[in-house]
């Protein structure tokens, strides 16, 4: 029986390259991927996407703009962490992946193998970890240039890790394990 996989789309689309994340499943969504491979644009609905966690998934891969102090447009590749903190929050119009994450446990979903495809961002309106922010009433709604060049790299990247979860090593196993890969684009 194929294994089932959940592609996440995160970010904001008014918030310049915070909207990395959805550009990458926009992408996707015009491609061949198994049947077993749902790919879904979540924006910053993070309840419909602790819902969504609810279901039997082998893998969820989340694409994401992932502020790492690296220059803009690497692509990486993360195996999270998620560490139980007792605290289980929700910003209603925002999304941080950790929080629903934390959330859909609370809810009674046992971890999934959880994968990170994420940016480094050059521009987020009012948000600090790029190498620009400005303030929130400045909606930007596109991709600064180097983010834009790397959605092409992080698609490939998707497909490849959808596609290895039927081998016998797995989506990442190749690099170790927690998986922490820079991808130039």
């Amino acid at each position: 029986m194929p294994r089932r996989v959940l592609v996440a789309g995160i970010g904001n689309i008014f918030l310049g390259d915070d909207g990395f994340g959805v550009e990458v499943v926009r992408r996707l969504s015009g491609r061949t991927l198994p049947e077993s491979v749902e790919v879904v644009d979540f924006g910053i609905r993070g309840m419909d996407l602790a819902y969504a966690l609810q279901e039997d998934y082998d893998l969820v891969v989340f694409v994401d703009a992932t502020p790492r102090g690296g220059e803009p447009g690497t692509v990486y590749l993360i195996e999270p962490e998620i560490e139980e903190d007792g605290a289980v929050s929700l910003d209603t119009h925002g999304m941080d992946p950790v929080k629903v994450i934390r959330l859909s446990r609370t809810l009674g979903v046992s971890p999934t193998r959880t994968l990170v495809v994420g940016c480094e961002p050059k521009v987020i309106p009012g948000r600090r970890g790029g190498s620009q922010t400005r303030p929130y009433d400045d909606m930007l709604m596109e991709l600064s240039e180097p983010v834009r060049a790397a959605v092409e790299e992080a698609a490939k990247l998707v497909e490849s890790l959808v596609t290895e979860i039927d081998t016998d090593e797995g989506p990442g196993k190749s690099a170790g394990s927690p998986i922490e890969r820079e991808v130039k684009s």
